[in-house]
């Protein structure tokens, strides 16, 4: 780890970083692949579409996550060149880097980089306080997805090819035994509902501190093999549900289901957003 940090720092990616004049940070494409040692700019163009396919299915609403821009460059033989580039949020960078050739070292400082400081990620406490109990289930939600895609690839990476198995592992360790299956039989809830979407904040908060704890063992402690990462993410969830027992917290559970799950919630935000427009239109 000394040779990496010797090599690289946290500047190697704050020297590149670009401030517009509204004051949003972006990163160049072509600048973020010299970086992270990409020589060809055809495979880095398969990273970024990843990365943009995985923040389309992550968060729901679309953002400028990518903004295409044309840059002129000096050929060697000293003509100008107009060749394609990217402007890219500090969210989209994140998953680049989660998406990029983990044989490289500096991937792995970018991972550090961007997961710590991903703007998409950061909310203040009196923001957050601020929030009604159905926002805040959204904001817990979008970490959930984002910390489940990060916690699938580490377990990808560590020989697990049955995501089921090993998400039932971490589920059981922390529900006392229950499967995804039994969470969601217990909920009673509808065909192809999600488990999660169903869940108040305190389960959600949990849920989450399971899987970043079970993402950072099987880093720390480089664990390779399906078996061997199960059994850590059945231990990280035990040990979560210990430490609630500890305090004297409610067992996960045992937690209210809410009244309506994100889906509904969405569903009816987006009704009442067409309903808003159309009344809108008609006064103008």
């Amino acid at each position: 780890m000394k040779i990496l940090e010797n090599k690289y720092s946290n500047k190697t990616f704050e020297n590149i970083k670009h401030i517009d004049d509204y004051g949003n940070e972006y990163w160049y494409a072509r600048e973020l692949q010299k970086v992270l040692e990409y020589k060809d700019w055809r495979n880095f163009q398969k990273v970024i579409d990843k990365a943009v396919l995985s923040a389309n299915n992550t968060v729901s609403r679309e953002e400028d996550w990518v903004v295409e821009v044309n840059k002129p460059i000096k050929t060697g033989k000293g003509k100008e060149e107009i060749i394609k580039d990217y402007k890219l949020s500090r969210y989209i960078c994140y998953l680049i880097v989660q998406n990029a050739d983990p044989s490289k070292e500096v991937i792995a400082l970018g991972q550090t980089y961007f997961a710590i400081q991903t703007r998409k990620q950061e909310i203040t406490e009196q923001e957050y306080d601020s929030l009604s109990d159905d926002e805040k289930r959204f904001y817990q939600r979008k970490l959930t997805k984002q910390g489940n895609y990060t916690l699938q690839k580490v377990a990808s990476a560590a020989g697990v090819k049955n995501m089921a198995e090993f998400h039932n592992a971490g589920y059981k360790g922390l529900y006392n035994g229950e499967t995804a299956d039994d969470i969601f039989k217990r909920k009673k809830l509808r065909y192809r509902e999600d488990i999660l979407d169903n869940m108040n904040e305190d389960e959600l908060v949990a849920n989450l501190f399971r899987i970043n704890q079970t993402k950072q063992k099987l880093l720390k402690d480089n664990v390779q093999g399906k078996k061997e990462a199960k059994d850590v993410h059945y231990e990280v969830g035990k040990k979560v549900r210990k430490a609630i027992a500890d305090i004297g917290g409610m067992m996960p559970e045992e937690m209210p289901k809410p009244k309506k799950s994100l889906k509904e919630l969405e569903r009816e935000r987006k009704k009442l957003e067409i309903k808003e427009q159309k009344k809108l239109e008609k006064i103008k």
